[in-house]
């Protein structure tokens, strides 16, 4: 069975322990901003028989109740860097840490904050994976003692999930919302693009347990993301379509700064809140767009526009996240598409069955003739800018000859949001245009751009 990757929502002392860390953290120095990197984003499956939840500062109730903000973007961006990455429920790029540079591989997650990566854990009766950061091997590393500020918080009114190992170093434990724990030490780390280009050491989790074998490269709009630390003004992606031949995982492209491809995108701005207003089931930090509408063929559903704006509590809040696999709807969106999918294919409808918990548009049939019959699904947002979901990717393969339509409901995983996952932004470039505030989309061959 198909593994269905998306956020939860886990402990709220999380949120306001990266944004106590993010606070004090140390300004850091912006490199030549004409050069471009670019990394593979490639397709890895993960094992079916585990459920992936990712590190998210969404998603959480009561984030803002302690003041949390939205931060100034820098002014310029660092690099311009570009690779491939690997995609399948989740999208994997593999990059150089420490000095020399050790290549790890990391979840692309705009959804979350706190970058961390997986080290080596000296144990005798079990050798560590052959792709776990060993820090001896790298003379940039160096760890947070427990006196460092970071693990000393001056906040009065909460707890921080730190404390300190048999070592005197700075410990730290999350806990995901299914129970997974991973955990390690809090640590400074170069990414090392080439011999004359590395970024200045950042902060990340060093984890020494954890259920997964890779790590998270945080890069929502919080001062504590890979994003914001390296002071990049942009950064991109393209995810590829999933229908490859067997054995070939699909390989898209991650650029790190200027995208050659920007010229033809189409961009909105993000939405921006007062940051005086407190909004418990806002994300301040995700990337909020401005949506309108849903169409489906050539109908366009009776969801009114507010659906997809947060209110005063922050409920309707619409964002893109490259962390989650399909996309959900709270339910006044995710009811008026259900409606128009069983008036044009209810008889084929997989009765009584819910994917995930969360996805109840399933069929057993051919998923070809089946998208067919649904047509395109485009999401709407200002400016006229569009994505569409072409009919034959209307539907994701499950496992099991079951296919969904790749939309859930979000009130199932607990939150008032809408999520747009990557799953509906295959053959798409997505840009973060984090100095002007915008994002960019441009329809593409992914497979080809990875060339």
């Amino acid at each position: 069975m198909a593994l269905l990757f998306y956020h939860l929502p886990f402990l709220p002392f999380l949120f306001l322990f990266l944004h106590f860390i993010a606070s004090h953290s140390s300004p850091t120095q912006n490199l030549n901003d004409t050069l471009s990197f670019s990394f593979p984003l490639t397709s890895l499956r993960i094992s079916p028989d585990v459920k992936v939840q990712t590190l998210s500062s969404s998603l959480v109730a009561g984030a803002n109740k302690h003041g949390t903000r939205r931060l100034a973007r820098p002014n310029s961006g660092s690099y311009n860097y570009k690779t491939t990455f690997k995609y399948s429920m989740a999208l994997i790029v593999a990059l150089p840490i420490g000095t020399p540079p050790q290549t790890q591989q990391m979840v692309l997650d705009t959804g979350s904050q706190l970058s961390w990566i997986q080290c080596h854990k000296k144990l005798a009766k079990r050798p560590p994976p052959t792709a776990s950061f060993d820090p001896s091997l790298s003379s940039s590393f160096s760890v947070l003692p427990c006196n460092h500020p970071l693990c000393k918080p001056r906040i009065p009114d909460f707890t921080l999930p730190t404390s300190c190992d048999q070592n005197r170093l700075c410990h730290y434990s999350y806990f995901y919302a299914d129970g997974t724990l991973a955990e390690g030490n809090l640590v400074r780390e170069k990414i090392t693009f080439s011999r004359s280009q590395s970024t200045p050491p950042l902060i990340l989790g060093c984890a020494t347990d954890s259920s997964e074998d890779k790590g998270i490269l945080g890069m929502n709009l919080g001062r504590f993301s890979f994003a914001y630390q390296s002071k990049i003004s942009k950064f991109s992606y393209c995810v590829p379509t999933r229908r490859t031949k067997p054995g070939v995982s699909p390989t898209g492209s991650f650029y790190l700064g200027q995208n050659p491809n920007s010229h033809g995108f189409q961009y909105i701005n993000l939405l921006a809140f007062p940051q005086s207003r407190t909004m418990p089931n806002m994300d301040p930090l995700a990337y909020t767009l401005p949506m309108l509408g849903i169409r489906i063929g050539a109908k366009k559903l009776a969801i009114p526009m507010h659906v997809f704006r947060p209110d005063a509590g922050g409920s309707g809040q619409t964002m893109i996240d490259s962390g989650s696999e399909f996309t959900y709807l709270v339910d006044e969106a995710y009811n008026k598409v259900r409606e128009e999918v069983v008036r044009l294919v209810g008889p084929r409808l997989k009765k009584g069955y819910v994917y995930g918990g969360v996805a109840d548009m399933c069929f057993d049939g051919n998923p070809v003739h089946i998208g067919r019959l649904i047509g395109d699904m485009v999401l709407e947002f200002e400016k006229g800018v569009e994505i569409t979901v072409p009919k034959d990717r209307m539907l994701a393969d499950v496992g099991g000859g079951v296919h969904c339509l790749g939309i859930g409901r979000s009130n199932m995983l607990g939150i008032a949001s809408n999520i747009i996952g990557n799953f509906h932004q295959q053959n798409l470039w997505v840009e973060f245009d984090l100095a002007n505030r915008r994002v960019g989309f441009g329809k593409a061959d992914c497979s080809r751009a990875a060339v």
